[in-house]
């Protein structure tokens, strides 16, 4: 799989560049807009500007698909472009291709400030509302029609936290809405996927990438994560559904999982795709201590060596799914 192509690129000269697609009409965004000359940069809308419908309709009469912020209004456009990212997905005036490169940058870079960020004991309400509006228009993004194979071929293999937790996202959302939930209840379960590793958080980086096996003390600090996860959020809005989520994504219906130990229906459904999903994502990642194995040996390792510990018939389905979206 290819890695994402950065919708958004530093450039040299000071400025860096942005796809006209990202340009919301109608909305002032803080930054100043400019159109690249052979003679340099000149202005074509200021900051205090609103960029209309006629300013996209021009750029699009001749041929311009890019223009250029000035480097330190960067932080004005990211909070533009999060503002409105709900808007731009639901543009079906733009590829599938765009807005899902929007949907995977936007997104990873979210969750990325909230994993790297050193948390306090809990999260705080602002970063849980971003995290909460990720979801919820992540959700309605991966409802439509192929969404899930072009999202699938931006993922990158390199593990880190924080991608890892938006690709367990993706692919446990998109195989739970195959089973017919509500949205508030996918919603629930989406943000127990997103903030399902976020007890990582608090371990000590050294033992995250270790390039070796884990001491029997290392790994009694790693199972810890989950509670650590549900401390995080304790004062969050969460259902017990995603607390779940959150807490039990390490068990298995054979009861070797942790913390608790669980077997067979005392683990929930929406769980149960987590797992599979995180299995999956990390197997297929290169990590510190092992490299990366292709999608066709991970399903071949989860179907033979953990067919006690994984809901089969959801597994079946899950391999369906990544037929479906070219990933296989």
């Amino acid at each position: 799989m290819m890695q994402a192509t950065a919708a958004i690129q530093q450039s040299v000269d000071g400025y860096f560049a942005v796809p006209t697609s990202l340009l919301v009409p109608d909305a002032r965004g803080g930054f100043s807009i400019y159109l690249k000359q052979e003679r340099g940069f000149v202005l074509y809308a200021k900051e205090d500007e609103a960029f209309t419908m006629r300013h996209r309709m021009q750029l699009r009469a001749h041929g311009v698909t890019q223009v250029f912020v000035p480097a330190p209004q960067h932080p004005s456009f990211i909070s533009h472009r999060e503002r409105h990212f709900g808007r731009v997905l639901s543009d079906d005036s733009l590829p599938l291709p765009e807005r899902a490169r929007l949907f995977y940058e936007t997104s990873t870079e979210i969750v990325k400030e909230v994993f790297e960020k050193k948390l306090p004991r809990t999260l705080k309400r602002e970063t849980f509302d971003r995290i909460l509006a990720l979801v919820s228009e992540g959700i309605s993004f991966l409802t439509l029609e192929n969404s899930l194979k072009t999202v699938a071929s931006l993922v990158a293999h390199d593990y880190h936290t924080y991608s890892h937790s938006l690709h367990v996202f993706v692919y446990s959302q998109a195989l739970l809405q195959s089973y017919g939930f509500d949205e508030d209840s996918l919603v629930q379960f989406g943000l127990g996927a997103m903030l399902h590793d976020i007890g990582k958080t608090f371990l000590d980086a050294a033992i995250l990438t270790k390039p070796a096996a884990l001491t029997p003390d290392e790994r009694e600090e790693v199972n810890r994560h989950p509670v650590f996860g549900v401390g995080a959020c304790a004062r969050m809005p969460l259902s017990q559904d995603a607390i779940n989520c959150i807490l039990f994504h390490h068990e298995k219906l054979d009861g070797s999982g942790y913390p608790c130990g669980l077997r067979g229906d005392e683990i929930p459904l929406p769980v149960r795709a987590i797992t599979i999903a995180d299995i999956y994502d990390a197997l297929t990642s290169n990590r510190a201590y092992a490299p990366a194995r292709n999608a066709f040996q991970v399903l071949r390792i989860m179907s033979s060596e953990m067919r006690d510990q994984l809901d089969l018939d959801m597994f079946r389905r899950f391999v369906l799914m990544l037929s479906g979206a070219n990933v296989l």
